[in-house]
């Protein structure tokens, strides 16, 4: 075998993506606020881009602008110059003409949030310098929804393990030879070992900690949650109380006849016992979560007009884009350009010809997006969730000769503004069950009716998940009892036993 170096020529075909490309796949999976993020900073980086006025974008007509002419000069000839320099710019209430107003910096407002207010409460209170740091250990192991997230074992371990490694580092310093080798030192030290934590200590913090607001903080279970809500509402001789501290697993699975025996009082009793239940908050941290509201910016609207329902792109939120008219003149006189020059201008012309492009083309997408979806679903928009039809992805890349990967772009984190509320474009989108009609029926439809089916049986005898198939076939509508299962799973319905009221 010959080793060395040699020279071939061959011919083959590479597919290969051009950066631009995965930007513009990008801009097109960029919802609303990181879209105008997006080209924000396209404007800082890019100086053949500016930003289009609103004014520069619908020109007044010439009858307009005289028209506003003539009542400003209507306003100066009407103006009291003499009552202003008299008495200020208070008169009439037209200060804002002559004097410009001071510009104020919104501020955001710091929110409080469980472990802030739970901290505040222990503030008040006379603790000891050991109840204070176990407190704080407690504090960091209470979730969002305020239940503790440690047993007390780990706590008591955790805040030990403090201690003792607090006091490793705050020991006598350690006695060296004269070559800097640590020596035993010739006296112990007089230092006092630390004192660990008891579980005595842990327990009776806890319940300092369970006496807090809100009510039910620091509950390490659900039932332990309700003792304390029900102890704080003064109730602990009631039969909810004695449901929940005596029988919280038959009472969650709602079996009525063997409490009404146990506790000696008839079903209807039990239940409403139960029912009373409701006024208690099952997770009392929440209503003093940090957490931000989302707020959701529509990129779409459907509005119905004179009959007909049409799509509009909600373009007022992001700024528009136009080459800059200097340096575009600047780019025409090549003869004063170095070829440095010449280079970085022909790069960044191209780059701002290209992002205008890509933003109508994203624009022009999502609306051949929209308006097929309101095509398809005009059932839904005029007759509710009920009548919403199965659609997929590739159903509207056929429709619009696009890849089934763009038109996941397009409807990924997008909202539509529609008369029947906000919704993801993601909603649309759902898939098939077979009917006897020969059309098929959207998954999402069937979880509404199964859910109208439910809110309409009769209490004392709710539908079981064959009685409910029995129905949708009545419909025409083919599914199976697991399937129906699933459903039901989904939306948060109980079984027919346990949704059963005697």
């Amino acid at each position: 075998m010959r080793t060395g170096l040699s020279q071939h020529t061959s011919l083959r075909q590479d597919l290969r993506i051009n950066p631009r490309l995965y930007q513009a796949m990008d801009m097109l999976y960029m919802p609303m606020i990181d879209l105008q993020q997006h080209l924000k900073q396209e404007l800082l980086i890019n100086p053949f881009l500016e930003l289009l006025e609103p004014e520069e974008e619908e020109p007044q007509d010439q009858q307009t602008q005289e028209k506003n002419e003539k009542e400003e000069a209507t306003k100066n000839e009407e103006t009291d110059w003499e009552e202003i320099l008299l008495n200020g710019f208070e008169v009439g209430g037209m200060r804002e003409q002559y004097e410009e107003r001071e510009y104020i910096e919104p501020v955001t407002v710091e929110i409080k949030d469980l472990d802030d207010h739970l901290r505040e409460q222990l503030k008040l209170m006379e603790l000891s310098p050991r109840q204070i740091l176990l407190s704080e250990e407690f504090l960091g192991n209470i979730k969002d929804d305020g239940y503790l997230a440690a047993s007390l074992e780990e706590i008591l371990g955790s805040v030990n393990e403090l201690l003792r490694a607090h006091a490793e580092r705050t020991g006598p310093e350690p006695d060296v030879d004269e070559f800097g080798e640590e020596v035993e030192p010739e006296t112990p030290s007089n230092q006092p070992p630390p004192e660990y934590y008891a579980m005595a200590e842990i327990e009776e913090m806890l319940l300092i900690i369970q006496r807090l607001d809100p009510p039910g903080v620091s509950a390490r279970d659900l039932r332990e949650c309700l003792l304390i809500q029900i102890r704080e509402n003064g109730a602990t001789d009631s039969l909810t109380y004695r449901l929940v501290d005596e029988a919280f697993p038959d009472l969650i699975a709602h079996r009525w006849n063997d409490l009404a025996k146990r506790f000696g009082v008839d079903p209807q009793g039990v239940q409403a016992a139960a029912d009373k239940l409701a006024q208690y908050d099952p997770k009392p941290g929440l209503k003093y979560s940090g957490r931000d509201d989302g707020y959701v910016t529509p990129d779409l609207i459907v509005d119905k007009i004179d009959g007909r329902y049409h799509v509009f792109l909600n373009d007022t939120g992001y700024p528009r884009l136009r080459l800059s008219r200097s340096y575009q003149e600047l780019a025409r006189d090549k003869k004063k350009m170095t070829p440095e020059n010449r280079e970085f201008i022909a790069t960044k012309m191209n780059s701002a010809n290209w992002m205008i492009q890509a933003l109508e083309q994203r624009r022009q997408t999502m609306l051949k997006v929209m308006n097929f979806i309101v095509d398809r679903q005009r059932d839904f928009f005029e007759k509710g969730i009920e009548h919403l039809r199965p659609l997929t992805l590739r159903e509207v890349a056929e429709v619009i000769n696009m890849h089934e990967s763009t038109v996941s772009r397009v409807t990924n984190e997008k909202y539509v503004q529609t008369p029947r509320g906000v919704l993801p474009l993601k909603f649309f989108f759902s898939s098939a069950l077979s009917t006897t009609s020969g059309e098929d029926a959207s998954a999402r439809s069937i979880r509404a009716k199964l859910q109208k089916m439910v809110a309409e049986e009769k209490p004392g005898s709710p539908l079981t998940d064959q009685q409910i198939v029995q129905l949708f076939q009545e419909q025409g509508i083919q599914i199976a009892r697991r399937t129906v299962a699933k459903y039901r799973d989904q939306l948060g319905i109980l079984p027919a036993r346990m949704r059963k009221r005697v």
